[in-house]
């Protein structure tokens, strides 16, 4: 149903949400989320079609011209800064498509039942886990694990969101996590198969091939597909940047669509400023 006081738009109910992805598959058509930093952003990625908009912190450093690995670092508040955006840039600026807010939840100065009925409040229609644990490894997060901010802090969050009836799409890296978080209520698990590649501001190295992000998604989707067969699975990150990534991986996996964060928001905005400057800077001036 739409938003009962303005008979359109957010919030929609998490069976809501569900139904629209549902919908979107039965068109056979993938279902594309995308990550919006910015108002603007929002509003064309909604007249381009996207499934959901998702905020994350790290939008805000993205299109500040910074790698969104920054939304990982002590550089801000990551739920203040999601709710910000939200409040007042995407939320007010989008017209009809569901808007999922970055949560992250592994913050120990929050209650975060008490930061996930803020979020509801606000007209969200589901909740994200970003920044996510799920993509650190190593002693470092060893260290987070046993200081209790690790991703057992995340699967809790989903667990009082599926009490809560929110809608949540969550990343993940590894099999095991990935069955955390559909015995939690997940609704959608994201396999995030490491940092985007690509632009000015993209990694290179620090990624896996295509034919190992094909593989670890599909193992991802495999671990966990039986614990609820309504579950929706997507792909992210590392390799899979373009549309015709995204077609590959798609027709070589069971996932059902994709979500581009800088894939559609910094990459949309790189190429095509460049050029535009460059097509005004073409112009010539016959002055005397």
């Amino acid at each position: 149903m739409p938003n009962p006081w303005t008979g359109k738009g957010n919030p929609y109910t998490r069976q809501e949400v569900r139904d629209r992805l549902r919908n979107t598959l039965n068109k056979q058509q993938a279902i594309i989320a995308a990550g919006a930093g910015t108002g603007i952003s929002a509003k064309f990625i909604e007249k381009g079609g996207a499934d959901l908009i998702i905020i994350y912190n790290s939008g805000r450093f993205r299109m500040s011209g910074h790698g969104s690995t920054a939304g990982l670092m002590a550089y801000g508040d990551a739920n203040a800064v999601a709710m910000e955006i939200g409040e007042f840039e995407v939320l007010p600026v989008v017209e009809e498509i569901p808007v999922i807010c970055g949560v992250h939840g592994s913050d120990p100065r929050r209650r975060i039942w008490h930061h996930l009925l803020k979020v509801k409040e606000m007209g969200f229609s589901g909740i994200n886990n970003f920044p996510t644990h799920s993509i650190v490894d190593g002693h470092f997060r060893q260290v987070l694990e046993e200081t209790g901010m690790g991703f057992d802090k995340e699967v809790e969050m989903v667990r009082i969101a599926d009490k809560m009836e929110l809608f949540s799409i969550v990343y993940v890296a590894k099999p095991e996590e990935a069955r955390q978080m559909a015995e939690a209520g997940a609704d959608a698990i994201i396999s995030h198969v490491g940092t985007t590649v690509g632009g000015s501001i993209g990694v290179t190295g620090a990624t896996c091939s295509m034919e190992e992000a094909i593989g670890r998604t599909q193992e991802i989707i495999d671990s966990c597909k039986d614990i609820n067969p309504e579950l929706f699975f997507l792909c992210h990150g590392g390799p899979i940047n373009t549309p015709d990534d995204v077609r590959e991986v798609l027709s070589k996996t069971t996932a059902h669509g994709f979500v581009g964060a800088s894939s559609l928001e910094r990459m949309g905005v790189e190429q095509s400023l460049t050029d535009l400057t460059k097509a005004f800077k073409s112009i010539g001036w016959h002055g005397a």
